[in-house]
């Protein structure tokens, strides 16, 4: 049986999954720490350092983070909580692939960060760029070793038409950096942080994985992942930690006006597609954005679901929704509709 983790703040626990076969479990729950960047607006260090202490204190012990999240900004204050708390409390997860210089002529590419640092980044995934990525972010956390380290953005989202090169330098490079480093101890688990089911494929098949972070690709609203690359995930034992679980927003708002899917305005399709979700999940009186949560844990490759959060009660408010069950006849609903893959797993 999973283990669990007390929730400070409610009676609700939050259950442990083991980490594919790395060894180690993770929170069913985890905090994500792109918001904590400054994305999309400026915020404020101490809510920020709030935030990451509610998290902890409500069970969510899984923080992950990246040097690209306010280029540093967010390793910076999440660092800034986790010196409070002995180290053995909390599983840390960040990412390599790019590295930072100062900028004091002014950052030129700002990737969404309202504010950040004044560090101007770029893409490395050779062997010495990966341990530099990794080293600079421990300086910025303040630990002397990361439990996960992943590969990041090593997809055609980023990339274009060139990712299949840059796949192919982090195989050759900071896959066998991180490989090291696994063996060496430095890091427990090693894996890829992408938006892409097809690119965790590929690395799934091209190199020996722990974990994969995906965003976006296994939600309530589109499936891709079950295809092909979650059940390699469990043929593999590859722990899967999903991301974007709400598609940027649209599963937690609804279709409203200015509601966002994959970072931008959602399109007209998307918005009736939701809209239609919506009405199934008003029909059973259970809230889309919790459907949309409870929905992605149902799958048995899922370790964890990373979510991002501006504030201590965000974070209270999802540890507070997230152990309630969502009825059977919903899922069959969604089916009948065919808004949802008959080969979807849901919640037992």
């Amino acid at each position: 049986m999973a283990a669990q983790v007390p929730v400070a703040s409610s009676s609700a626990t939050i259950r442990t999954r083991p980490l594919g076969g790395s060894g180690f479990d993770v929170p069913a729950l985890g905090f994500g720490g792109a918001p904590l960047g400054d994305l999309y607006a400026p915020l404020d260090d101490a809510t920020a350092i709030a935030t990451v202490e509610a998290a902890l204190d409500a069970g969510i012990t899984l923080v992950d983070t990246s040097p690209l999240y306010g280029r540093g900004l967010s390793e910076h204050r999440i660092g800034t909580a986790l010196r409070r708390r002995p180290r053995s409390s909390f599983v840390l997860s960040t990412k390599v692939g790019r590295v930072y210089s100062p900028a004091p002529s002014g950052v030129l590419r700002t990737e969404g960060y309202a504010g950040g640092l004044p560090h101007e980044g770029r893409f490395d995934y050779s062997y010495d760029g990966a341990m530099r990525s990794l080293e600079q972010s421990m300086l910025r956390l303040g630990v002397a070793s990361v439990d996960v380290a992943l590969i990041h953005d090593v997809d055609p989202w980023t990339h274009g038409e060139s990712a299949g090169e840059r796949q192919r330098e982090a195989l050759a490079g900071a896959y066998r950096a991180l490989a090291d480093l696994r063996a060496q101890r430095v890091v427990r688990a090693i894996g890829i942080g992408v938006n892409d089911a097809d690119v965790c494929e590929f690395f799934a098949r091209e190199a020996d994985l722990d974990c994969v972070l995906l965003a976006g690709r296994y939600s309530l609203l589109e499936q891709p992942a079950l295809d092909r690359f979650l059940p390699l995930a469990i043929e593999r034992r590859i722990g899967v930690m999903l991301g974007g679980v709400f598609n940027s927003g649209i599963l937690a708002t609804g279709a409203i006006a200015g509601a966002r899917y994959d970072y931008r305005p959602a399109p007209p399709d998307v918005l009736r597609r939701v809209a239609a979700i919506d009405r199934v999940c008003a029909a059973h009186g259970v809230a889309l954005a919790h459907a949309a949560l409870s929905f992605v844990l149902g799958h048995p490759a899922v370790s964890s679901v990373v979510l991002g959060a501006v504030s201590p009660d965000e974070v209270r408010r999802n540890a507070g929704a997230f152990p309630r069950p969502v009825p059977a006849a919903l899922w069959r609903d969604l089916r009948s509709e065919r808004l949802l893959r008959d080969d979807a797993p849901t919640p037992a």
